[in-house]
């Protein structure tokens, strides 16, 4: 890592220039390549009023190779920027890009491409549809708010369905639209949206199913007993990815979610961290839904000038249904693991109160760490529906002393402990069960003052006979991606220390607990590089 670069990741992916904005476009696999899109502009590291579809092919969702961009902005339907959308698999193993163009009005409209020639394995070249727009903002849509489709699904009638985010006034609502031929679209004619919310726009939606029994992914299209459906929003004002588990009417083309969205902590959130505009996709290769999600900056667009890029996306997540059938479960992909390599173990260290022990010799890092708990029954009492998490782990809440915790991970610390990210668990009792609170503080991750140090929370219900929790870390230069209780709760960062860069970086496990808690097992590795490349200068097939 250069000194000149040292926030530029290890084994994330991002451009070696310039801005990846927001969304991750159209993933998909196909015949063997795994593709990836993505919001880009070639011209500065800010945003900008051109923006393009970028394109990067890959074998293992690790390792990329960069191709010259799929969508430009050319014609009066998108020549003001080639913004979100999806990708479809049609029949004959045939890719459609759905995606939003900002026309030459302003406004935005839903366009598709095709690949130029289905032969050629990176599918490099994409031709627009000669009847482009194929969509423009219907009544009581705001033309500069109806964006983002999602990938279609196939009904049980041979009809096509695809929703869209949009905005009307202080409704911010999912629509759905059908097709026999998937390039002429109607909106389907029901008195009410198939989802909506108020006081925001509501962008980027994603709805799948879910299986009830596996960890599996299935395809987009399934709709049987064994499946349920989820709907993900982009929620504009919050910034965060709110999803809902339901029930999907196909007959009535209705979703009903199995709680509604309240606007409080109690809300499920793919990421309660700096986590945005996700989208996900069934790889066929390995029957498993796969998501992706954007990382923001968190330094200013003045740093991002400096540095020349901007933009992170997440490592790729499974995601599948947990068995309570009330939340959705996240993991790194396997994958991940082939770029493993100096490995360090502790077992059975235990932690006393006010203890820190240094996990010493790593840096771009992974991390997985497991904990036994004492009797819960000790637990401080939370009345969790009552708790704004983000407000009880305040500034600097992780040197605070409780009876369960605070416990876990210092990251990106500098040696004297100046600098530091912590990510950690705390216990509590709570009416007719226990939680636990997870934490990741920003507050003192960088000496510099004029960045963003927001601390980010979430409280999850735990099993009573719990005797461990686990905490996964994916720590590479300026993010920590954090798996708690073995992908139940997710909560990702960016920090920029100053002190702890590249071998003055340095991990460490503590306890600020009254109760001493017991490192079971702890396994760190230090991460190679992931290989981005350009095409010309790794070779094609």
């Amino acid at each position: 890592m250069s000194e000149k670069q040292p926030y530029r990741t290890s084994y994330h992916f991002q451009p070696q220039q310039n801005w990846m904005n927001v969304d991750p476009n159209g993933p998909m696999y196909h015949k063997g390549v795994y593709h990836f899109f993505y919001q880009y502009n070639p011209y500065a590291a800010t945003f900008g009023e051109k923006m393009v579809w970028a394109h990067s092919v890959s074998y293992d969702l690790i390792n990329w190779i960069h191709l010259n961009h799929a969508l430009e902005p050319t014609e009066p339907y998108d020549i003001n920027s080639c913004i979100s959308g999806s990708v479809t698999i049609l029949p004959g193993e045939v890719p459609a890009i759905f995606y939003t163009g900002i026309d030459d009005k302003k406004h935005q409209v839903q366009n598709l491409a095709f690949p130029k020639n289905l032969s050629d394995p990176f599918l490099r070249e994409w031709e627009k549809h000669p009847q482009n727009p194929v969509l423009t903002p219907p009544a009581g849509v705001e033309v500069d708010n109806f964006r983002d489709p999602s990938t279609a699904w196939k009904g049980e009638d041979g009809k096509w369905r695809v929703v869209i985010g949009a905005h009307h006034g202080d409704e911010g609502k999912v629509i759905l639209f059908q097709s026999e031929d998937f390039i002429n679209w109607t909106l389907y004619p029901i008195p009410k949206p198939f989802f909506a919310i108020d006081n925001t726009g509501v962008e980027c939606p994603d709805f799948f199913p879910v299986s009830i029994n596996s960890t599996n992914g299935v395809d987009t299209s399934v709709q049987n007993p064994g499946v349920r459906h989820v709907l993900k929003i982009s929620h504009q004002e919050k910034q965060l990815e709110y999803y809902f588990i339901g029930k999907y009417d196909s007959d009535h083309e209705n979703f009903i979610p199995d709680v509604k969205f309240t606007g409080t902590s109690l809300d499920l959130c793919l990421d309660y961290g700096n986590f945005y505009a996700s989208k996900s996709f069934f790889d066929y290769a390995k029957s498993r839904r796969i998501l992706w999600g954007w990382v923001k900056e968190n330094e200013t667009s003045q740093d991002d000038i400096k540095k020349g890029w901007a933009g992170l996306q997440s490592i790729p997540r499974q995601i599948w249904l947990d068995k309570s059938g009330k939340q959705l479960v996240q993991w790194p992909i396997e994958e991940v693991e082939k770029l493993r390599g100096t490995q360090i173990s502790i077992k059975g260290e235990k932690l006393l109160s006010g203890s820190t022990l240094e996990v010493s010799g790593i840096t771009a890092s992974q991390e997985k760490v497991l904990f036994e708990l004492p009797e819960l029954e000790r637990a401080e009492w939370l009345d969790a529906s009552e708790v704004d998490p983000q407000l009880l782990c305040s500034q600097e809440y992780a040197s605070r002393s409780g009876i369960i915790g605070p416990f876990g991970l210092l990251a990106l610390a500098s040696e004297d402990l100046t600098e530091q990210t912590a990510v950690f668990f705390r216990i509590y009792r709570a009416p007719n069960r226990y939680v636990c609170l997870m934490c990741s503080d920003q507050s003192r991750s960088s000496l510099r003052k004029d960045l963003d140090q927001t601390t980010y929370a979430t409280i999850f219900d735990i099993d009573p006979n719990l005797k461990t929790i686990s905490l996964k870390s994916l720590i590479d230069h300026s993010i920590i991606e954090n798996f708690g209780e073995r992908g139940r709760a997710c909560i990702t960062s960016r920090v920029y220390p100053s002190l702890a860069i590249d071998k003055d970086a340095h991990l460490y496990v503590f306890n600020n607990g009254v109760q001493s808690v017991v490192i079971t097992e702890l396994n760190a590795w230090s991460m190679k590089q992931a290989e981005l490349g350009h095409e010309e200068n790794v070779g094609s097939s």
